[in-house]
């Protein structure tokens, strides 16, 4: 049989890992994280001591060795390698946008023995864009980081002093709930919906430091309805579940801002949880304020999910229902292969 012209096109590369780097760190326990690059190419990777040889096509073996070259310099940035790490390098590097280094070794804040950084290139692209804008709208579905980064830069603003305090609210609206009808105090009442709030404060800032400062006023957490006639200097704030506002509520909230202060806004306008006939202010801000200046909306998408992969196949699945539900009550929805 004669040799296929992507055979004959074969070439091999050789990468030094230079020493004192650990294998171990770049490999995986178990060469876990080589069996991951050996699924994602089309080449054949031969280990032996600190050298790599890759034997594929020039385009293959090109991009392994730069995935190689990024994996060692995260190492050396002190970013453990994971294997959804290593795939989401693998798919910086074919989509050649930003470097994997530049994206996953972006410290945003260290609190409590862990560093908080960007996962995805989107992610990266949000927590700068938090940076460079008063005001800025992260939506997407849930899993991608919109409100975990929006408080991590948020404690950072407020641990350099940017701002003098932290603000983060919600609409107290949840899956068709209403206040009056649960038991307990007012507090009571709507501490079920900012406990993802209170949650993601723990992960960053000492537990037993946190009623001190709420008792200082140096991080408030309050139902959206608490910030009407307010004028917010000073702060870092951020408004979460945004989908569940009206129109009114979004206006209101957003002209709060005050000198020095800024703005996050993070929701999902695929988990609307208004009554019926309702309309959800994040759907009709994006109309109104598109195109004005130092304001920034971010779209995350399910490639941006970083919790359980399952969570990226389930939002995935719910958009092919929508989309085939908006094209007629015939529409078929196609399961992905393999799958029952």
């Amino acid at each position: 049989m004669s040799e296929s012209p992507q055979r004959s096109r074969t070439t091999k590369a050789k990468v030094v890992i230079p020493e004192g780097r650990s294998m171990v760190s770049l490999l995986g326990s178990g060469d876990e994280l080589l069996r991951v690059i050996e699924d994602a190419f089309r080449a054949d990777i031969h280990v032996r001591g600190n050298e790599i040889t890759i034997t594929g096509s020039p385009e293959e073996s090109g991009l392994v060795v730069r995935l190689f070259e990024e994996l060692v310099e995260l190492i050396d940035s002190g970013t453990e390698l994971t294997p959804d790490s290593v795939e989401r390098s693998i798919a910086m590097l074919r989509a050649a946008t930003e470097r994997p280094v530049d994206v996953l070794s972006l410290d945003i804040l260290s609190a409590r023995g862990r560093t908080i950084r960007p996962k995805t290139l989107n992610q990266k692209r949000y927590v700068d864009a938090i940076d460079k804008y008063t005001i800025v709208f992260a939506i997407g579905p849930a899993g991608t980081g919109k409100t975990y980064l929006a408080m991590a830069k948020a404690v950072k603003a407020l641990q350099s002093k940017q701002v003098t305090r932290i603000i983060l609210t919600r609409p107290a609206v949840e899956a068709g709930e209403r206040l009056g009808f649960l038991p307990g105090t007012l507090y009571e009442k709507i501490d079920p919906y900012l406990r993802p709030l209170y949650d993601a404060l723990h992960d960053m800032i000492d537990p037993e430091s946190i009623p001190r400062l709420i008792n200082q006023g140096t991080i408030e957490v309050a139902p959206l309805a608490y910030m009407r006639g307010r004028t917010l200097n000073d702060a870092f704030i951020i408004l979460d579940e945004a989908q569940n506002t009206s129109p009114e509520q979004m206006k209101m909230f957003l002209t709060r801002l005050g000198f020095n202060s800024k703005i996050v806004v993070t929701g999902d306008v695929t988990q609307i949880d208004l009554p019926p006939g309702h309309e959800s202010g994040l759907r009709v801000v994006q109309d109104i304020l598109d195109g004005i200046d130092d304001i920034y909306f971010c779209r995350l998408t399910s490639a941006d999910v970083v919790r359980h992969r399952l969570v990226t196949d389930i939002v995935n699945a719910y958009n092919r229902y929508d989309q085939a539900m908006a094209s007629g009550p015939r529409a078929m929805v196609k399961r992905p292969k393999g799958r029952r």
